[in-house]
């Protein structure tokens, strides 16, 4: 159980990384933009910090079953 817990640690701390990026990123945008820009090119790092979540739970939930190398399948 241990090492499943530790093979968990990198793509929680990529994720959260990344959204912190995504965050900053759109912030900046908001605060930088005008009216339609900021919701235009806004959308884009919310949607990516989005799928980033999605993709980082997805990963976790391949751990706690035992797929810890998921390439081998292919």
């Amino acid at each position: 159980m241990q090492s499943k817990k530790r093979k968990m640690i990198a793509p929680i701390v990529v994720t959260v990384l990344l959204v912190l990026y995504f965050a900053f990123y759109f912030g900046l945008l908001v605060f930088l933009l005008p009216g339609f820009w900021k919701i235009a090119l806004g959308v884009a790092p919310l949607l990516l910090a989005a799928v980033m979540i999605g993709v980082c739970v997805q990963r976790i939930h391949e751990i706690k079953k035992g797929e810890e190398d998921d390439l081998s399948q292919y």
